[in-house]
């Protein structure tokens, strides 16, 4: 029901035009039959979704939801590709990550569809003494290579470079990026490295190897702290400007430092805000190239990774369609390089079968569902345009303030940024404690009899400064006291769940409940009486009026029976018996997790 521009079409034009005032009468009266009194306006906004940084997702967008002219591909402001031909040519280039000397894994990627290598060189990764065996066989000239060693990154480019030289691989045939960062490397170790070895390979390159890059801008630690879109965004721009000083004072004119950095983001399940955010970060960095007098050197190159941040360790299998969404949203945003972290990174290394649908899942949107063919496929709607606008202000915002107290080294040695972003996670944090931000196979739907999935250890993380964080955490713990529970009894703790009135009545609270209590490890008993359960606690389940009926009696016979806690399933109401209330929205890692305290579960 929008109002369409005058464009000469005839369509539906023997009907009226409907306004938007007419619409938000119409939501304003749907509402109200739900008990919100509200006009106008004030219809709207009761369905508007808030969102971190203070944006807001709205029911209704229409062409009067401008945003700024977004350009051309391949031109400034670059929103809607770094590229005149996006990727239309050949799909976005296919990454994947590899953290340990395992050469067969890297020419079976290689072999199938995999475009280039992401290898992590160093502490928590492939030694740098291993590249040439790592390397072994792999045609260096049509696969590029990116570095990332911390603070090895001197010995490993300059190994990397003899393999070059050693296979015969001219030097303007080289591709890749060598991958150093040292303020990313402080973000993750909490070490300061110093800048020289950095500029002394950005001259290298911009000198004599026209096609490797020679910085990294990792806006991964940011992301994997807990941040937020605009945290992320700002956190980037600030390091690549501050790279952007040290390159010029090391020589590099503005044009030539541009061209040495890669900036790597975080693709969520969230498609529309990290298409949103791809976008802004491209308009961000133009935004800054032309600052420094430099417009047309400000096309970023993307590099974007599907959010360990997203990744549940409970029923991995659910991350392949995490993953698939997230890919779906780099590749829609024009990245223009994507890894595919496999279904069980959080688990240790990825077996074989992992390796593969990580890397075929881009192959499959690229082939069978042709989404590289079109240039910025989510451009032009309203609602992606104006996200776009909105979080690129968040995100320079942010950057601002980033500035205004010293730059990114001095955020990062003072832990304002560390306290910004700890400040975002908590929030999230309580969303998703009370199940506002569902975690499938984890805090909603889990499966207590999942088979664990067991993998090899995989080295361990440079580690040290920002922590690092993931959805799961909360529950995942809570799990992991089950499991123990299991370990030394042999049985779970559990709930009795009574079910009260017929199965219409009850139902759907059972459901609930069921699935409340299995998401902390409590196992939930429905068939036979409280006494022969083996639970400690209970909750009724049922409707309103059967709780009016029935809920203080059924909570007195149950704590007579031996029920130390009796909880109801709905909203809280006068029952003096009954101890506590379970429904949608309240905090379920707290109550879980006193309930496992009350049950002996350590």
């Amino acid at each position: 029901m929008t109002v369409l521009p005058d464009d000469g079409l005839e369509l539906a034009a023997e009907f009226p035009d409907s306004t938007h005032e007419q619409w938000q009468r119409l939501v304003a009266g749907v509402l109200r039959k739900s008990g919100k009194d509200v006009e106008g306006a004030q219809a709207e906004e009761a369905l508007s979704t808030a969102l971190e940084d203070g944006l807001r997702t709205r029911p209704l967008y229409t062409a009067h939801d401008t945003a700024p002219e977004p350009g051309f591909p391949g031109f400034a402001p670059f929103v809607r590709s770094g590229r005149p031909e996006g990727n239309t040519l050949g799909g976005w280039d296919v990454r994947q990550r590899h953290q340990v000397a395992d050469n067969g894994a890297v020419l079976t990627d290689l072999e199938n569809g995999v475009t280039s290598l992401w290898l992590v060189v160093g502490e928590g990764g492939i030694p740098v003494s291993s590249l040439g065996a790592v390397l072994d066989g792999v045609f260096l000239d049509l696969a590029p290579v990116v570095l990332d060693a911390g603070r090895d990154v001197e010995p490993a480019a300059r190994e990397l470079l003899r393999l070059y030289e050693e296979r015969g691989v001219g030097k303007d045939a080289a591709r890749g990026s060598l991958g150093a960062d040292p303020l990313g490397h402080e973000a993750r170790t909490g070490q300061a490295v110093d800048f020289g070895p950095a500029a002394a390979l950005a001259r290298l390159c911009a000198e004599e190897y026209p096609g490797l890059r020679a910085l990294t801008v990792d806006a991964l630690p940011y992301h994997e702290a807990g941040g937020s879109a605009a945290q992320e965004l700002g956190a980037s721009l600030a390091t690549g400007v501050a790279y952007l000083r040290a390159l010029t004072e090391a020589g590099l004119s503005v044009e030539q430092a541009c061209a040495q950095l890669e900036f790597r983001y975080a693709a969520t399940a969230d498609q529309f805000l990290t298409i949103a955010k791809l976008r802004a970060a491209r308009r961000l960095w133009a935004r800054v190239a032309e600052v420094c007098g430099a417009p047309g050197a400000g096309a970023q190159a993307q590099h974007v990774v599907t959010s360990p941040v997203m990744m549940s360790r409970r029923d991995p299998w659910v991350n392949m369609l995490r993953a698939t969404v997230a890919t779906l949203a780099a590749g829609a945003g024009g990245a223009d390089s994507v890894t595919v972290l496999p279904f069980d990174d959080g688990l240790g290394l990825p077996d074989a079968f992992a390796r593969r649908i990580a890397r075929n899942t881009s192959t499959i949107l690229i082939e069978e569902s042709h989404l590289a063919r079109v240039i910025d496929p989510a451009g032009g709607s309203w609602y992606v345009e104006r996200l776009t606008d909105e979080l690129a202000h968040a995100g320079w915002e942010f950057f601002r303030t980033i500035e205004r107290d010293g730059g990114q080294a001095a955020v990062l040695r003072s832990g304002r940024i560390r306290t910004d972003l700890a400040t975002t996670w908590a929030e999230r944090s309580k969303r998703l404690a009370k199940r506002r931000e569902p975690i499938t196979g984890v805090s909603e739907f889990p499966f207590l009899a999942e088979k664990p999935v067991v993998r090899e250890s995989a080295p361990s993380p440079r580690s040290g400064g920002l922590p690092r964080v993931r959805r799961d955490e909360a529950f995942e713990e809570l799990r992991a006291r089950s499991d123990a529970h299991l370990a030394a009894t042999g049985s779970r703790p559990r709930v009795f769940l009574a079910a009260l009135g017929p199965a219409a009545a009850h139902t759907a609270r059972l459901t609930f409940a069921a699935n409340l209590f299995q998401a902390g490890g409590i196992e939930p008993v429905t068939e036979g009486t409280f006494e022969e359960s083996g639970a400690l606690e209970a909750c009724l389940c049922s409707s309103d009026a059967l709780y009016e009926e029935r809920a203080d009696a059924e909570a007195a016979r149950l704590k007579a029976a031996g029920a130390t806690q009796v909880f109801l399933a709905g909203r809280p109401g006068q029952y003096p018996d009954v101890d506590a209330y379970v429904f949608a929205g309240c905090d379920a890692v707290a109550v879980l997790s006193a309930a496992l305290d009350r049950m002996g579960v350590s």
